[in-house]
This record gives structure tokens, sequence and C-alpha cells, in this order.
């Protein structure tokens, strides 16, 4: 069982749902303005009757000294307890940022690729694109013959200023996948986007789009895996309204990333936190076992047609 003591994080079904794969149950406790005699005695009469695997601090507030010893006494009983920044990233495999936009400790925690990270990176980078442009050339073909038939009216690729690392900016290279002559105009994609023609809809859905972009990995303006690469005028919209946002720029983006394989495709700016919370995890952990989830995750995604 876990005990969430507090509300500092608001759970969303989807996190208690993972979370559900680690503890049979969850409980809350109220820990806000509540005495700590409280807090104690809530804990005790769950314990009689149930097995605590862990306790969670899911608060702002100071904890007293009282339930410190409380909680020391249950971790030698076999009763863990931790902070909500552990406890997200071994658990929910995200990096938690507060609310409070107080904390800063973490800042000096993401920082760029080691140069070994960055040459292991690189080999992936190269081997995979290469190999995916030779298997997937007949696609892109057919792909180029159904653009033409389909929406005469545009070109074959669709070219878009993205930020890149250092918030850089180059030039991302994508099939298109929408018509040209339609008068509707929307920033973000939406469902049944009527500029999207039927084969630009079967490439979105299984990112056959997206393959040009093996040409900025193989140029160096991407990697393979990284946090996605967004358009230049949706950063500055976001960097006004995510803190932390220009964190995901010390390294270069990806085609597909951690936030991209764990989080539902969004259009929020509470959806682009979730999604910045995901993609510094991955900056902060990686290693080539991370890297190579996250490629065997997108293909699961694919094959399981789950794109936008």
């Amino acid at each position: 069982m876990l005990i969430i003591l507090g509300e500092l994080h608001k759970f969303k079904d989807f996190e208690l749902k993972e979370l559900k794969t680690y503890f049979n149950e969850i409980k809350f406790i109220k820990y806000d303005n509540i005495e700590p005699a409280e807090v104690i005695d809530s804990i005790d009469k769950i314990k009689k009757n149930n097995k605590i695997d862990m306790i969670l601090l899911n608060t702002k507030a100071k904890v007293p000294d009282e339930i410190i010893n409380y909680l020391t006494n249950l971790n030698i009983e076999g009763i863990a307890y931790s902070s909500l920044t552990i406890f997200m990233q071994q658990y929910l495999n995200k990096f938690y940022i507060s609310p409070t936009n107080r904390d800063i400790d973490f800042l000096c925690q993401i920082r760029p690729y080691s140069k070994i990270q960055y040459i292991q990176k690189r080999v992936i980078d190269y081997t995979l694109s290469i190999t995916l442009l030779i298997i997937t050339f007949p696609i892109m073909l057919y792909s180029i013959y159904r653009i033409k038939k389909e929406s005469p009216d545009g070109g074959i690729f669709y070219r878009q200023t993205r930020v890149g690392i250092n918030n850089s900016e180059f030039e991302c290279i994508k099939f298109r996948s929408m018509k040209t002559n339609v008068k509707y105009f929307n920033k973000y994609t939406q469902q049944n986007d009527p500029r999207i023609f039927p084969w630009g809809k079967v490439m979105r859905k299984t990112r056959i789009d997206e393959l040009p972009q093996l040409f900025n990995v193989l140029k160096g303006d991407m990697h393979l895996v990284g946090p996605r690469a967004e358009w230049n005028i949706l950063v500055k919209e976001y960097e006004k309204e995510v803190p932390y946002y220009n964190l995901r720029h010390v390294v270069k983006p990806g085609i597909t990333g951690w936030a991209q394989v764990k989080y539902h495709y969004g259009l929020s700016i509470e959806d682009t936190k979730e999604k910045l919370m995901y993609d510094l995890y991955y900056i902060k952990n990686w290693s080539i076992w991370l890297e190579l989830k996250t490629i065997l995750k997108t293909i699961s995604t694919v094959v399981l047609n789950k794109g936008q």
C-alpha cells in the first residue's frame, strides 16, 4: 500500500493507474493545517489492518521533527518514505517541478550530455538513421507519389523553423500532410483537421511524415531521440507560460522522445508542463538503456497506431 501524505501534487488518473502497477492500494491523508499527532494517528490506524509499503511526503509544508522521527522508526520496520521529487523519478519517470517555482535546487542537475554520452548518442543516430532510410525508402517514394496525387497544390516537403540546442534555430523537414489551399488556420493541429488530406492522415498516424527528419539527424540538427523540436513561435509562448521550459534546450531535440512515448498528444499549457517533466527526466537520467527503451516504446506506439 502507498500512503500519500498531503496534496501538493494533484495526481492525475493516468499517474494513479501507473502507480497501481507498483502498489495494490493507494490512500490519501490530509496534511496541511493538521496537528502531527493526528497525522501519526491516521497512519497508525491504517497500519493496523494493512501492509504499508511506502509513505509519500506530498507537501510543501515543513515536516516537523515529531513526524520525521515517526517516519524514521517506520523505516526501521521496513516501511519506506520518500520526498515527492525522488518518488516521481523512481515510479513515474518524470522530473517533478514544483508549482510554486521556488525550488531551484534541481537546476544544476539538468546538464548537457557528457562527451562520452554524446558520442554514444551519435553512434546510435547514424546507425539507426541510415538503416531506417534504407528500409523505408520504398515507403518514402510511395508517400511522394500519394502527396502529389492527393494534394498537388503544394510541395512534397513541409519546412518549419524549429528551436534546437542552446536556443539555436534550424529548418526541420517533414513530408507535407496538409493542403495549402484551405482557408483555415490554427497553430495547433486539431482532431479531424480539415487541412489534412487522406494519405496525410495515414502518415501522421504512422509517423511516416517524420521520416525526412532523419536527414536533420544526419546533418547534426537533431538526435534520433530527445525532447520534441518545437516551432520557434510556440517556444516563445511556452517560455512565458512554463517555468524552466528553456532547460530542455541544453541538448539537441529528437524525432521521438521520452515525453512523446509517456504522455498523450496535448495542446494545452498544462500538457506542455507535463511533457517538460518527462523531457527533464530523460536529460538528467540519460543512458543507453533509456535510449533503447524510448526507441522500443516508439515502435510500439507506431505498431499500435497511436499517432496523432
